[in-house]
């Protein structure tokens, strides 16, 4: 993962005045990226993560292109997937998709930059609503993406429990 914060010490964060949320949200997205070889694949890096957001962006190889010489459709929504699961997952609380939309504006094209802007609109105790705007590096509207998660009952980070204590 390239962020900034993901590298820093607690005390270095805790200077640069990021929060305790986005603090774990920033160690769940590293140990997320570790096993997500999916994203990896695709070359998808992680800029940024924040308690309910992400952003994450990936280059248009020649690999990545239809027989219109345009982004495969299916690699625009991998890309906008994957910055919902870090957002959606960044309260140690593990979340998959239960829906997901995208409408796409424009089109990319080889070379193209491609950012994926995700951040929940709403996040309930079981359920959330994400949206993921993704732009070129022209900050062109590319397509928006809409993810609905549920909650799987179990934290994402396996050394902290997300659920409360049972008596």
């Amino acid at each position: 993962m390239t962020s900034l914060a993901s590298t820093l010490s607690v005390k270095e964060a805790d200077s640069l005045n990021i929060s305790a949320a986005d603090q774990l949200a920033q160690r769940c997205a590293q140990h997320m990226y570790e096993d997500d070889t999916a994203s990896q694949a695709l070359g998808i890096k992680l800029i940024q993560v924040n308690c309910g957001g992400a952003i994450a962006v990936m280059n248009v190889k020649d690999s990545m292109l239809n027989g219109h010489k345009t982004c495969h459709g299916g690699l625009i929504f991998s890309l906008a997937d994957s910055a919902f699961a870090f957002a959606c997952n960044s309260q140690n609380q593990a979340a998959v998709a239960l829906s997901c939309t995208i409408d796409f504006i424009h089109p990319a094209f080889k070379d193209d930059i491609l950012t994926a802007t995700a951040e929940a609109l709403h996040q309930g105790g079981r359920s959330g609503v994400y949206q993921v705007k993704i732009t070129n590096q022209n900050q062109q509207l590319i397509a928006i993406f809409k993810g609905n998660s549920a909650r799987i009952k179990r934290s994402v980070l396996p050394e902290e429990s997300a659920l409360p204590k049972e008596k």
